[in-house]
This record gives C-alpha cells, sequence and structure tokens, in this order.
C-alpha cells in the first residue's frame, strides 16, 4: 500500500470546495486501485488537502498520469505549489 498526502491553498470558499469534492467523488470512486481517499481542512487557513490510500505504486503512477489529476489545480483554483508527500505502508495497527 500506498499512502499520498497532498495539501494546498485554495482559491475557492469553503462551500464551493465541499461542492467540488463532492461533485468530483464518483471519478474517485472509479479510479483502479484507489482504496481511500480521506478530504481535509487545516483550520482557518484556507487550505485542504486529501489523503489518498493506494493499493500499489503503480495504481498511484497510473492516477498522476490521468486526466483526473490533471484538473485538480483548476478545479480548485489551487495558489501556488501544492505540498505533495509519499509513503509505502510498512504495517497497519489493524488488518
Amino acid at each position: 500500500m500506498v499512502v499520498q498526502i497532498v495539501r494546498f491553498r485554495s482559491g475557492l470558499s469553503e462551500e464551493e470546495v465541499i461542492k467540488t469534492c463532492k461533485d468530483r467523488a464518483p471519478d474517485y470512486r472509479a479510479q483502479d486501485g484507489l482504496i481511500q481517499k480521506y478530504y481535509l481542512k487545516y483550520g482557518d487557513t484556507n487550505e485542504y488537502g486529501a489523503v489518498y490510500i493506494w493499493d500499489s505504486q503503480d495504481a498511484l503512477d497510473a492516477f498522476n498520469k490521468s486526466e483526473l489529476r490533471k484538473t485538480i489545480p483548476e478545479a480548485y483554483q489551487v495558489q501556488g505549489a501544492p505540498d505533495i508527500g509519499t509513503a509505502e505502508v510498512i504495517m497497519t495497527l489493524r488488518s
């Protein structure tokens, strides 16, 4: 399993971010290899993000080349460069 954590500043209001998340959720549900996605809000900073849980690095790599991935900056009006980190899961607490 691979985890990717993304954090970005948005030019959208909180209500617009939530609507965008809901509107795009079916596209993420259809993404091969995406086990789960958690949508995040960082306090009152107008920063948002996501935690993606992928079944493999190959699935994450395929997503990173997808049209869905390419549309993220425009859809969320991302301001500046997002902070993106990736890590391999070496152990889970629960199976």
